[in-house]
């Protein structure tokens, strides 16, 4: 067929700065905490109708509007973020790979039409869902470009390959587009271009890339580091048998076929199985590879895993838990796939179909969501805000309710003194925080006598996240250059925090920040899933400082806070948390510490963003 080009979608919007403001300041303390009720958990969150909707607003013909200037304030020159302006999407198809815009036409809600819609009427069309994701904004994503930026500064003389590796799981539309017709490796500035090429790269995992993904070696090695094979045919491959493929043939000149890999981890291994190798300050590899991110290879070592033997009760696909097949309320989800590109429905031969994967794509990243939403007159996502709030508050329900379970044990006293065992539980199908090595998880303890005195405390935190010691202080362990915050079993100091977290070791085992010098790990304490076994694990996945912690196990660890106590002061309360971070400020500190125009950008787009920590559970006692 000959490639059906169209012209970029109009945009008036003028480039300027959001300001989102830090709503505290100082250490959590009482009823004024950072991360407190309304805090942590972002305030008041969309009601769950609202995260089913996503985006309701962009029914039909506004589904790739961006959102409205006046949502935002501008505080005027916005010099400083130019290097991550990215212009608007437009709808490319080839003939090989379309953005999303294609597919829009019968894949989005129409108010016309009843398909894609669950029991109660709310709107779940693939589209709507998907575009305010961190998969749908990929090739968008701040950080990431900061991050490139990084690792290019670091190491020059590899740039090309860096950027290539890169944009292969972040713009694999452009990426296959290349490689199907023999043209270079992209390179991260095809991005900046309002091109058709960069309109590709910027539509991030888009449609037609996961759903041509050939069942090739789906599992292996080989598949594995941006691995998928694409052949570019027209088939677009579902989970759906008899497919009625007319509407498609005719409308953009693809096939729907069933397979049944589009229901399989594997698919989603393909990038979220990522290593890199080893490179000196020259760029010359060293021999080491780095399993960077591998929640497929951790997933397939757990209770969760359909692969390896018999499923268990627990067992759950990566698609199980990221693209439902129920609704928010629990529903098998059964309706139509898609309408007429008119907006109503299909007369006949489109009928109800089961299963139906939600295509809500949810993580933890509420933080970069925040960003893409709130800096959209920069960054151009092909999404309203209503789509990235209804993301976020998916994001935050995830969080606080299937993620982990904090519980506290007996509290004893040993003289003047109280220990708290706590044990956190990781509810995940992989390690708890998993993939990219920013993340962390960290515990929090508040205890006070019966004059509401605090007595002792772990985990404070400053309203840019750091961790703080009693005093109020940042840890070192914080800091760019500082040492590493170790394991803890056991905790009797305010300047001692547990916190779950991979980091990286270089050739020479000392810790680092840089993806290209990262050999091994030098630490990593991240929770392990139920199931895990520890002679079955690939030892690039094993853990990394926790040996001598009998209490850190499959499925959770535990640790125990010692501090002085008074009988005569009691009764005391104790309320403990875990918190999570998709960008521990440790790493940013780090990051930060490079000079280049995005990395510059991302810091300016961080300095007006609230960065308190995703609050995972609470856990309440009192003690004598």
């Amino acid at each position: 067929m000959n490639s059906r080009l169209a012209l970029p979608r109009s945009s008036t919007l003028s480039l300027a700065l959001f300001v989102l403001g830090c709503a505290h300041d100082g250490t959590p303390s009482g009823d004024d905490e950072v991360g407190g009720e309304g805090s942590s958990g972002g305030g008041e969150s969309s009601s769950s109708r609202e995260a089913g909707e996503a985006g309701e607003a962009g029914e039909a013909g506004d589904s790739g509007d961006s959102p409205d200037s006046s949502e935002a304030e501008d505080t005027g020159d916005a010099g400083a973020l130019s290097a991550l302006a990215l212009p608007p999407g437009h709808e490319v198809h080839t003939g090989r790979v379309a953005t999303a815009h294609t597919c829009e036409d019968c894949h989005a809600n129409s108010d016309q039409a009843q398909a894609m819609r669950d029991e109660l009427d709310r709107a779940i069309a693939p589209h709507n869902l998907w575009r305010g994701t961190m998969m749908a904004n990929a090739g968008r994503d701040p950080f990431w470009h900061a991050m490139v930026e990084g690792e290019v500064l670091s190491t020059p003389s590899a740039a090309a390959a860096i950027e290539a590796k890169c944009m292969r799981c972040h713009a694999p539309l452009l990426s296959a587009e290349l490689e199907l017709t023999g043209a270079s490796a992209p390179s991260i500035a095809a991005l900046g271009e309002d091109t058709d090429h960069g309109a590709l790269g910027r539509d991030g995992v888009s449609c037609t890339l996961c759903h041509q993904i050939e069942d090739e070696q789906l599992g292996a090695p080989t598949s594995f580091s941006g691995g998928w094979t694409v052949a570019g045919e027209g088939r677009i491959y579902g989970p759906h048998a008899d497919p009625f493929p007319m509407p498609m043939l005719n409308h953009v000149d693809m096939s729907p076929v069933e397979s049944p890999h589009m229901l399989e981890s594997a698919t989603c291994a393909t990038c979220h199985t990522l290593h890199t190798e080893a490179l000196d300050a020259a760029g010359q590899a060293t021999g080491s590879t780095l399993a960077e991110q591998a929640p497929y290879l951790e997933w397939r070592n757990s209770a969760y895993s359909t692969e390896l033997g018999e499923p268990g009760p627990a067992a759950a696909s990566c698609q199980d838990c990221h693209a439902p097949k129920r609704s928010e309320g629990g529903v098998q989800t059964t309706t139509a796939i898609a309408h007429r590109p008119p907006g109503d429905d299909f007369p006949n031969n489109v009928f109800p179909r089961s299963p139906y994967g939600r295509h809500v794509f949810v993580g933890g990243n509420t933080l970069v969501l925040g960003l893409l939403r709130d800096y959209a007159e920069v960054l151009n996502p092909d999404a309203p805000s209503a789509a990235f709030d209804a993301t976020i508050a998916a994001t935050r329900d995830q969080l606080q309710g299937a993620t982990a379970q904090l519980d506290l044990g007996t509290i004893t006293r040993e003289g003047e003194q109280l220990r708290v065992p706590i044990t956190l539980t990781n509810l995940a199908g992989h390690k708890l925080p998993t993939s990219f090595p920013s993340r962390r998880v960290f515990a929090w303890i508040e205890v006070r006598d019966a004059n509401d005195k605090l007595v002792f405390g772990s985990g404070a935190f400053d309203e840019r996240g750091r961790l703080l010691d009693g005093e109020g202080e940042v840890l070192p362990s914080e800091l760019a250059g500082g040492p590493t915050a170790p394991h803890y079993a056991e905790i009797s100091a305010a300047d001692q925090a547990q916190i779950w977290e991979a980091i990286m070791a270089d050739d020479q085992g000392a810790p680092t920040y840089r993806l290209l010098r990262g050999a091994t790990y030098y630490k990593d304490d991240r929770l392990l899933p139920a199931g895990w076994d520890a002679q079955l694990a690939d030892a690039e996945i094993a853990p990394v400082g926790v040996a001598a912690d009998l209490d850190f196990v499959a499925g959770g660890d535990s640790l125990s806070y010692v501090f002085d106590a008074p009988a005569a002061a009691g009764p005391y309360s104790v309320e403990v948390r875990a918190y999570y971070q998709p960008l521990s400020p440790r790493f940013l500190a780090e990051l930060f510490a490079l000079d280049g125009p995005k990395i510059r950008a991302f810091e300016a787009m961080l300095s007006t963003a609230e960065l308190e920590p995703e609050r995972l559970a609470t856990a309440q006692a009192s003690a004598d």
